[in-house]
């Protein structure tokens, strides 16, 4: 299989488009596209490697003879157009949540656990499609860093607070605390529509809905999905999700305690040499990841990475990423790379 046709639905959202800025900085081999969206969004013109693409409303037929299809579009709309996309022979890569985690569908941070998409894919049926999830943003820089620590000092408990940009509640976000700016600063009115509370200027302890036990969903997606894709049922996990009034990239503040004797310089060294990131510490310059500076970049930056005194095998660190870049589309497109690889090595007969 050379030559892929892609469909990409939710192609004019936040993620949607930053699957196709990935696209375009990468080199898979791309034969035909199509741009999916709502009805609201039918009609819209979208440019991709220098031509220009009609979005159309996503209908059934449209992914017929499609390999791979990202899913950017959210809960309901993964729910009711993938498993056609499956039977109609694609891969779909689905970026919402509803298909996370099933113990039927891989969950794939590439750096982290590719050989289970590999395992996946090998074992699908003749022409059959599949369904590949991709993790939640705060998930996938958080794994990143830790399958490195885990693999070679063993994990005994972590603690993440996580600080998350606007953006991660998507367009509508990020114009809310714009709007509030604007407000505050011109005197007008402070208007709170999609977010619990202000933002701007601000910080909101709650990312989705509570559950009977007080965790926010969104901090339960973090710890189910980190076990999942880290194969570590058991770890002994807990996390605090921020909303914070920035409008890009997430960062985590992450306690970490180990089963082995661990120190920062060890660290250090394991994480330079780990794929997808960047070591950024030197305390003594002021330096350490910031959000401003990860910005359409596609690493994982870490920093900060002390010894944790308060026990006996312990470290902290704080760790940066674009949450609409690597949070999302790109490990999306760099999981898309993988299925074109496997399929075109090991063609489905």
């Amino acid at each position: 299989m050379t030559g892929q046709i892609i469909a990409v639905l939710g192609a004019t959202g936040a993620v949607g488009r930053e699957i196709l800025t990935c696209l375009e900085d990468r080199d898979l081999d791309i034969k035909e596209i199509r741009f999916l969206a709502s009805a609201n969004s039918a009609g819209t013109e979208l440019e991709f490697r220098g031509k220009s693409y009609e979005v159309k409303e996503v209908h059934p037929n449209h992914f017929k003879d499609v390999n791979i299809a990202f899913f950017a579009a959210g809960g309901a709309t993964s729910k009711e157009y993938a498993p056609i996309a499956v039977e109609a022979g694609a891969i779909v890569i689905d970026k919402s949540s509803v298909f996370r985690m099933d113990a039927k569908t891989p969950l794939i941070v590439p750096e982290v656990n590719a050989s289970v998409l590999r395992d996946y894919l090998a074992n699908l049926r003749p022409q059959s499609g599949g369904l590949v999830a991709s993790p939640n943003c705060s998930t996938i820089q958080l794994v990143v860093i830790l399958k490195p620590i885990a693999d070679q000092f063993g994990l005994k408990r972590v603690v993440v607070s996580t600080y998350q940009s606007v953006s991660g509640a998507g367009q509508k976000g990020i114009d809310e605390l714009s709007s509030q700016v604007i407000a505050l600063f011109s005197q007008g009115q402070i208007e709170v529509k999609n977010l619990p509370h202000q933002i701007a200027f601000n910080c909101i302890p709650q990312i989705d809905s509570f559950l009977p036990n007080g965790y926010t969903k969104e901090e339960l997606k973090v710890m189910e999905e980190s076990r999942k894709i880290m194969g570590l049922s058991d770890l002994k996990m807990t996390v605090t999700a921020v909303r914070v009034p920035t409008f890009a990239c997430h960062g985590e503040s992450v306690n970490i305690e180990t089963e082995k004797s661990i120190d920062p310089a060890t660290v250090q060294v394991l994480l330079r040499a780990s794929p997808g990131v960047i070591v950024y510490d030197n305390p003594d310059k002021s330096e350490y990841p910031l959000g401003i500076e990860a910005v359409g970049t596609d690493a994982t930056y870490v920093g900060r990475i002390r010894r944790d005194d308060s026990v006996a095998c312990g470290v902290n660190l704080w760790i940066v990423a674009d949450n609409l870049r690597k949070g999302a589309a790109l490990n999306a497109v760099q999981i898309a790379e993988i299925v074109a690889k496997e399929r075109t090595q090991h063609p489905v007969q």
